[in-house]
């Protein structure tokens, strides 16, 4: 009994940060989100931004590059390992779960498994990346693709469920994202 009441105590305490994150999150200033952000435990390498509207589960979990934008209204998922390589563009309400529900399960209870983005990916808008997958170096997810499966390396993968739709030709990755807009 006393360790439901402890575990229910620090499941509140984590609500509670949770809330104040997605508060911080409205205000319109990359570095003071990001001093909050690093405050609650996320790993943010230098120059990278989050957008307005930002939500997060458990953002002790979250690890982001350097040089990596990620979009308004971006769901991260830290209840597993999330873990974002630089120089990534994430669009818009782009949403990454290590997190799901086993559906054939008496209980119905969750199941985590990390998720890794490599280098220089790009996600477009509306995007969803489930639990367990990891996007290779360079690949491309298009909008609103539904990612299940591991992406290969420089892939162009889009659809529901996201199959491979092409491949980017570049063969060396070098560039910088542009500066995210001050008040966004």
């Amino acid at each position: 009994m006393k360790d439901k009441i402890i575990r229910r105590v620090i499941t509140v305490i984590l609500e509670f940060e949770v809330m104040m994150l997605n508060i911080v999150s409205c205000v319109p200033s990359h570095h003071f989100r990001r001093f909050f952000y690093r405050l609650a435990g996320m790993k943010i390498g230098k120059g990278s931004t989050i957008h307005t509207g930002a939500r997060f589960y458990d953002p002790r979990n979250i690890e982001i590059g350097q040089d990596s934008i990620i979009g308004e209204g971006v769901v991260l998922d830290g209840r597993d390992k999330l873990t974002i390589g630089h120089h990534v563009d994430i669009a818009s309400e782009v949403m990454i779960y290590n997190s799901e529900h086993d559906v054939q399960s008496p209980d119905f209870h969750a199941v985590t498994a990390q998720v890794e983005i490599q280098d220089y990916v790009f996600i477009g808008p509306r995007a969803i990346i489930l639990p367990g997958v990891k996007i290779g170096k360079g690949a491309v997810v298009a909008a609103g693709a539904v990612v299940t499966k591991d992406v290969e390396p420089s892939s162009i993968v889009g659809g529901v469920p996201a199959k491979e739709i092409g491949k980017r030709e570049l063969k060396e990755y070098k560039y910088k994202l542009g500066r995210a807009a001050w008040l966004r």
